[in-house]
């Protein structure tokens, strides 16, 4: 019976209109009644779809966030699941590879394994050489024998024969023509791996049909996820070498997706790709047969297609109207184009449908020919068919509302705002720290924003503008390699005059103006005295002056921080100026510690500097937290903030799924961030309706913004952030770069902060990794919400011994903590690769010595007041003598879901436990209570105390 209710609960069929969602089977309604879009909701954010054969019919295969594997009917009967390794699935793949008529169904794990699945959903076998992750899987026949071919972030490619049996091998460094990052082991960086000149990792595996009935392996081989497009390497199956190594250069960025085809009808398969990248994104087709390159702007198309945004171009082969056509996926908007490939064709044919929200795959049946949709990239849960051989297909795509996860989202949100027009100020009244909101403002948002700014005193909304770029005389920069660095981005084409001019105009508001001041790739946009001047335009209104990824460190860059970030600081400092530092990586926990920033780290600025994140690649976000709340907890900084960009959910810039249309990961995100204290918002402007939650919860006071010395959900122990390894800010800033996995240097160098270079994509974290133990983090993936099961272990500069710094203006850590942490702090150091004592004579290694700080966190953890298990993000402040804030979060950052918080009691007998906006009140059992959170959503419980903490 329970089997019964599961699977009935499991799958609701959801046929969408154009005016809402009913519940019904498309087969019962009738062929001629079917609409051209219905939705299958399940219990998971989808990842990816494809479709699958038996004996039967073929039906509908999805991989989830999580890596769990499951198939349904076009019906939405569940057919099977399969939750796998719990790691999630790069690629899935799905061919009859025993010939029995029923398709295996491959997947390319980030566990490093290869799994192929029966029809039935049964684990038929697992190949796994090394832990790096699979990427791409395929299935290829030599001589009418199969194969399954896969490959990835190792740089090797692998034949399998259907049982999971390793044929042959294949490294890229046999064959490869692209250019790997030179990397040799130097006096500076003696860890530094070497590797060969030439390899790569595996972007794509695909087979190609030939007329004769032979087929071809087609290898997409790249180096780098950001830059450039790679080459295509074609095989015949088991040889050595290719017959084909072409450099894909006129794309001029990264793949994100290929399908084959056969454009031309001469029985010759040929490759059809998307890219993937920011903007102006573009689909080409690669002819082997010519060796050619046929491509085609997306922006030729239509200018929608030319707008920001990160996004794949996906491609699939279709018959439209009776026309061999291109059905392109892009974000929010479908559109059909020729299949000429011809540019004078594309604009006189073309109707581009954008609908509400962008999905994260797309797969063409070519049983059906039905298109199918993953889930919705703003969290959703439905698998999504759609038949353009069917009128109205498009306005149904416009009108689609996802039903699931979508739906739930929308309706919690709505009911805390319901509760929140309701919401009374706690009696135990304070004054809210000032939130400032650094947000471009779009036009239909600008209403809500003056309504917000009349109501509260905080959020405070800054105004948000460009000041250009300077074209001033730069001999006077003390070394030539900042004299003659370029933001390629920028003209340098205004005078100082110009400049200050643009700021009186920015500067007319009522609060201040928020602006760029540099960049990592020219930190000096405009000369020292044009900034100072313009900061006295302001007149003593708030500035801030945002320096995206000045991240870079050598000798120059100390000069030009002595030189201009520090005097600029120093101006800053008397004018009301504060230096927003977006960073990247892992910079707040390893190349902020370097000498050239002590002055930051000495707490001499700490009114002006504020650390943030550029979130791009992240693929490691709790050790970011652990770090700017380290610095601010520890008296380095008295502010820290956040960032939301498109591109913050990109932990994989290969597979550019970033275009969330609905932001709730934003809200939590920035929920979590200013209950730990942020100040400093740097939104985009992606649904400010959305957002305003956000802002009304501070305005109001339901959303509390503590001080460091009222947070009790620290763990008594931090880490001592020392001068960072070398090898460790190698990898820790190597985002970018893929092919440099290598086993050898895995095996000697266990870090305790690890995976984190190009080449662990959604990979498990380690056993002995600071993630892992500390932050309840399984896998290198986003991270934004992490649970810290045992309270958030603060990553700070060193207290105790032979590297503390005494005479600091920051003063001690526990000086800046609640009293309860006064004599309970106990603390560990590292450089990220090692242990060391506070001596400084003995090192530990990560692998072992993990074990003594993971028993210590655990141990130490009772001596809080709360604890929280649970996949959620939770913060617990000291808000009156006797009243402390819970806050919840949903920790499903794009995969959202109904959360259940185990709350534990150690030190405190609460009197009275109450969610401050829906009223709800919650009686203790053996000193826990369990809290459940709604799908995207949040709460905030006040605990009233029997006495005085």
């Amino acid at each position: 019976m329970k089997t019964i209710i599961k699977k009935m609960s499991y799958l609701v069929l959801c046929v969408l209109l154009t005016s809402g969602c009913t519940t019904a089977s498309p087969s019962r309604l009738g062929p001629d009644v079917t609409p051209a879009l219905y939705s299958i909701e399940t219990p998971y954010t989808i990842s990816k779809v494809r479709s699958a054969n038996r004996k039967s019919g073929s039906y509908i295969v999805g991989s989830s966030y999580e890596g769990t594997l499951f198939a349904v009917d076009y019906d939405g009967k569940v057919l099977w699941e399969n939750k796998l390794s719990g790691f999630m699935n790069h690629d899935v793949w799905t061919q009859d590879i025993t010939g029995d008529g029923n398709d295996e169904i491959l997947t390319a794990n980030a566990d490093g394994h290869v799994y192929c699945l029966s029809d039935k959903g049964k684990l038929k076998w697992s190949f796994k050489i090394n832990d790096a992750p699979m990427y791409s899987v395929t299935a290829i026949k030599k001589d009418n024998t199969s194969y399954v071919v896969a490959g990835g972030f190792d740089n090797n490619f692998y034949y399998l024969d259907t049982q999971g049996k390793l044929i042959k091998t294949i490294a890229s460094s046999t064959y490869s023509i692209e250019k790997s990052r030179p990397n040799k082991a130097t006096k500076d960086n003696p860890q530094a791996r070497s590797q060969p000149a030439k390899r790569h990792s595996i972007n794509f595996l695909r087979a190609l049909k030939q007329a004769d009935g032979s087929d071809v392996l087609a290898v997409l081989g790249v180096v780098n996820s950001m830059q450039g497009s790679g080459a295509i390497y074609l095989f015949k199956p088991l040889t050595d070498k290719p017959f084909i190594a072409d450099p894909l250069k006129a794309m001029r960025s990264p793949i994100g997706d290929i399908r084959v085809v056969d454009i031309d009808d001469d029985a010759n398969q040929e490759v059809l790709l998307g890219s993937t990248k920011m903007k102006n994104q573009s689909i080409a087709l690669y002819d082997p047969k010519t060796k050619s390159e046929t491509v085609i702007p997306l922006k030729t198309i239509s200018p929608i297609f030319g707008k920001f945004g990160y996004r794949i171009a996906q491609t699939e082969l279709v018959e439209y109207q009776g026309e061999k056509s291109i059905f392109i996926l892009y974000g929010n908007s479908l559109t059909i184009i020729p299949a000429t490939m011809k540019k004078a064709k594309v604009k006189t044919k073309t109707n581009v449908v954008t609908g509400k929200y962008s999905y994260n795959d797309m797969w063409k049946d070519p049983a059906t020919n039905k298109i199918i949709l993953a889930s919705s990239q703003s969290g959703g849960s439905s698998i999504h068919v759609l038949d353009i051989t069917k009128k109205g297909w498009d306005n149904q795509f416009k009108n689609l509302n996802p039903p699931g996860k979508i739906a739930a989202i929308l309706n919690n949100i709505d009911k805390v705002n319901q509760q929140l027009t309701h919401y009374q100020e706690t009696t135990y009244k304070h004054k809210p720290l000032p939130v400032y909101l650094m947000s471009d403002i779009n036009k239909t948002s600008k209403k809500v924003v003056k309504h917000i700014t009349n109501e509260y005193d905080s959020p405070i909304f800054l105004d948000s503008g460009n000041l250009g770029t300077e074209n001033w005389d730069r001999s006077a920069i003390p070394n030539k390699v900042y004299q003659n660095k370029r933001d390629r981005r920028k003209k340098y084409d205004l005078s100082q005059a110009e400049i200050l001019e643009k700021a009186k105009q920015l500067y007319s508001g009522d609060v201040g103006a928020a602006y760029w001041g540099g960049h990592g790739n020219d930190p000096y946009y405009r000369s020292l005295d044009t900034h100072i001047k313009t900061l006295k335009v302001a007149n003593g209104k708030k500035s801030v002056l945002i320096f995206p990824e000045v991240a870079h460190y050598d000798k120059d860059f100390e000069i030009m921080l002595e030189d201009f970030m520090f005097p600029l600081a120093e101006a800053a400092q008397k004018l009301n100026g504060n230096l927003f530092l977006r960073n990247k990586h892992t910079f707040w926990q390893s190349m902020v510690y370097k000498k050239g920033w002590s002055r930051l780290i000495s707490g001499e600025f700490a009114d002006v500097f504020v650390p943030a994140m550029e979130e791009t690649t992240d693929k490691s976000m709790e050790l970011s937290i652990a770090g700017r709340v380290g610095l601010w907890a520890s008296g380095s900084v008295n502010n820290w903030g956040a960032r939301l960009a498109r591109d913050n959910t990109s932990y994989d810039r290969l597979r550019q799924n970033s275009h969330q249309m609905l932001p709730n990961h934003a809200l939590r995100q920035y929920i979590y961030s200013a209950a730990n204290g942020a100040t400093y918002i740097n939104n985009f402007p992606v649904d400010q309706t959305h957002m305003k939650t956000f802002w009304d919860l501070i305005g109001k006071g339901a959303l509390y913004i503590p001080k460091p010395n009222e947070i009790l959900s620290y763990s008594p122990v931090n880490i001592g952030m020392l001068p960072p390894d070398n090898h460790y800010l190698d990898e820790g800033n190597n985002v970018k770069t893929t092919s440099l996995y290598d086993q050898k240097v895995e095996d000697e160098n266990p870090m305790v902060f690890s995976r984190l270079n190009g080449s662990w994509p959604g990979a498990p974290v380690t056993e002995w990794d600071f993630s892992r133990y500390a932050a309840g983090v399984k896998e290198r993936r986003l991270g934004f919400l992490p649970q810290y099961p045992n309270g958030l272990v603060l990553i700070t500069p060193p207290q105790k011994g032979v590297f503390a710094d005494d005479k600091a203006a920051r003063g001690a850590l526990v000086d800046h903590l609640h009293p309860i942490y006064k004599n309970i702090m106990q603390e560990y150091l590292t450089d990220g690769r090692e242990y060391v004592s506070a001596d400084g004579k003995q090192h530990f290694s990560a692998k072992e010595f993990y074990k003594t700080i993971e028993k210590s966190i655990k141990e130490k953890s009772a001596l809080l007041p709360i604890t929280v298990k649970g996949n959620v993000a939770w913060v617990v402040a000291q808000t009156s003598p006797t009243n402390l804030r819970l806050t919840l979060i949903d920790g499903g950052y794009i995969n959202p879901q109904t959360a259940l918080a185990e709350v534990t009691f150690n030190t405190i007998s609460p009197k009275k436990i109450k969610d401050t906006l829906s009223g709800d009140e919650f009686k203790i059992t053996n000193g826990k209570i369990n809290v459940q959170l709604p799908t995207g959503g949040f709460r905030f419980l006040d605990i009233t105390l029997e006495k005085r903490l």
